[in-house]
């Protein structure tokens, strides 16, 4: 039986989500607790109703709570639909870290990445690892959950069983030819039950998480704090945020750090495959640094190694495994086990037990791998962010649904990474039947007039290649690039001292270096 479908083409389009759980953290803890603790989503005491008007929504007044050691939480007020401000309210959740010395900056804004990630867990849960104590020390850092996510106005879709069935479950359309018409219509009407559950759970929020609405969240937030421009450290997705940011606001720009840059202009096909490639990569440097280690079950040359992962592949595929709690291994299952460890090369380790297991028929270490990935703690999700990924980017990307198109786009990515291409086809599938159109802008940024902004982009980095981020400092009239020569996804945080050096100088003293530096 195929573990193929709309399930597993989403695989490849959740390749930058890994950053919510991932980012920051070099080792995944224990395999089965997450990186960040659960995060409740209960509301807080809320500020004046703002008047109905762009001006009166940055002009809310936050009733900051205590939310933890040195942190303050507080629930603020943004319109549904920006452009009927007058209409229907949304709540945001901001968490906040004051400046521990006396020469404060100002508030430094941060975002995770996913799209679907929660601000307020990467502070609650990796704040040291995120930002440096120089930072700490003279800025306020805030983060906060974007519409859609966590403990802000949440998208729901589906219960925990249900959710379970989704991620786990064997694929209503695994026996039909992958790729034909009967093939797209089943995935189709399988994303189409799914939007269906999304918008009867969550309303008319789902037309409205799109990233424009948040670029305009986080100027809202940028003047309740009272800072006259922004600054701000996006990671992986964050960056496209941040990005879009500088393009609609530039002369709002004040010292912004993009890390691990998704390009703009990137359609969700290219997405998928530039990730692919990047993940098909990064997996043949684990083989190269495993083979010839005690207990690497690979042995002869990288290549046979590769050959030895895709029969692993092809195996499962043909006959998933069966876990212990009855949840199942699809192809699509153990591609989210492989990328997960990826985005570490201190994570590897679990790369070798997971290929050790599977052969064998275990699917234990699969399932904690994907457990981690998708924020399941004993059989429960921690978040909302699985479903809100989906919705996001569902109104972000413009949907390309021509079979034949997706056809040739899956052969040449089959060819391109032959050990996981194969199992990455089909993106176009992910948002057929979605109940919303995408809004989304995937024009080139300029941000003409704004003040200079720092790329940083890693050459080995999976989930946002290194191309991209030199795509992206070339799109911005002020970009300059930083690039860290090594492995893993993003680079401020990983320990590297020019890349905290250089950041920390540009965050805090508005140092721009006269040539791009690179970092190794």
């Amino acid at each position: 039986m195929r573990g193929g479908g709309a399930r597993r083409a989403l695989t490849g389009l959740l390749a930058a989500a890994c950053a919510i759980a991932l980012a920051g953290c070099s080792l995944l803890p224990g395999l089965g607790a997450q990186a960040q603790p659960e995060q409740k989503s209960g509301s807080l005491p809320l500020p004046a109703k703002p008047a109905g008007t762009v001006e009166g929504f940055g002009a809310q007044q936050p009733k900051w709570q205590s939310c933890g050691k040195a942190l303050e939480c507080a629930d603020v007020y943004a319109p549904l639909d920006w452009a009927k401000p007058e209409g229907e309210r949304i709540t945001l959740r901001l968490i906040k870290h004051r400046a521990t010395g006396s020469d404060r900056l100002g508030t430094l804004f941060m975002n995770p990445g996913g799209p679907g990630a929660s601000g307020v867990g990467q502070v609650t849960g990796n704040l040291q690892g995120s930002t440096s104590a120089a930072l700490r020390a003279q800025y306020d850092v805030v983060s906060w959950d974007p519409r859609g996510v966590s403990a802000s106005s949440p998208v729901r879709c589906l219960t925990d069983r249900e959710t379970d069935e989704r991620l786990y479950g064997l694929d209503p359309e695994a026996d039909l030819p992958e790729g034909s018409d009967e093939w797209i219509a089943a995935a189709n009407a399988e994303v189409r039950k799914y939007g269906e559950a999304c918008q009867k759970r969550t309303g008319a929020l789902l037309g409205h998480v799109d990233t424009g609405s948040t670029v305009q969240d986080l100027d809202m937030l940028r003047a309740i704090v009272g800072d006259p421009k922004l600054n701000y450290l996006g990671y992986s997705y964050g960056t496209y945020i941040g990005a879009r940011y500088a393009d609609r606001y530039p002369e709002k720009v004040g010292r912004l750090v993009l890390d691990g840059a998704m390009d703009p202009t990137a359609s969700l096909s290219e997405v998928v495959y530039a990730q692919t490639l990047g993940f098909e990569s990064a997996l043949r440097a684990y083989v190269a640094d495993c083979i010839g280690t005690r207990g690497c079950p690979f042995t002869g040359s990288v290549d046979a190694g590769m050959r030895q992962i895709g029969r692993v592949l092809q195996q499962v595929d043909r006959k998933p495994l069966k876990g212990a709690d009855g949840r199942w291994v699809t192809v699509g299952t153990l591609i989210t086990a492989i990328i997960t460890p990826l985005y570490s090369q201190d994570s590897w380790p679990y790369l070798t037990d997971l290929f050790t297991q599977v052969p064998k028929g275990d699917a234990t270490v699969a399932l904690q791998l994907a457990d981690f990935y998708n924020d399941r703690v004993d059989g429960k999700y921690q978040s909302n962010s699985s479903d809100a990924f989906s919705a996001i980017n569902c109104l972000d990307y413009p949907r390309d649904q021509d079979a034949a198109t997706m056809r040739r786009e899956a052969a040449e990515l089959a060819a391109a990474a032959p050990t996981m291409g194969k199992y990455q086809g089909y993106s176009g599938v992910s948002c057929g039947g979605w109940p919303f159109e995408p809004v989304g802008d995937r024009s080139a940024v300029r941000a003409a007039g704004a003040a200079p902004i720092m790329v940083v982009g890693t050459t080995g980095d999976p989930a946002t290649p290194y191309r991209w981020a030199q795509s992206l400092a070339k799109q911005l009239e002020s970009g300059t690039l930083v690039t860290f020569t090594g492995e893993g996804h993003t680079a401020y945080g990983t320990g590297n001292a020019c890349v905290t050096r250089t950041v920390d100088d540009y965050l805090l003293r508005g140092r721009v270096p006269s040539a791009d530096p690179r970092c190794s």
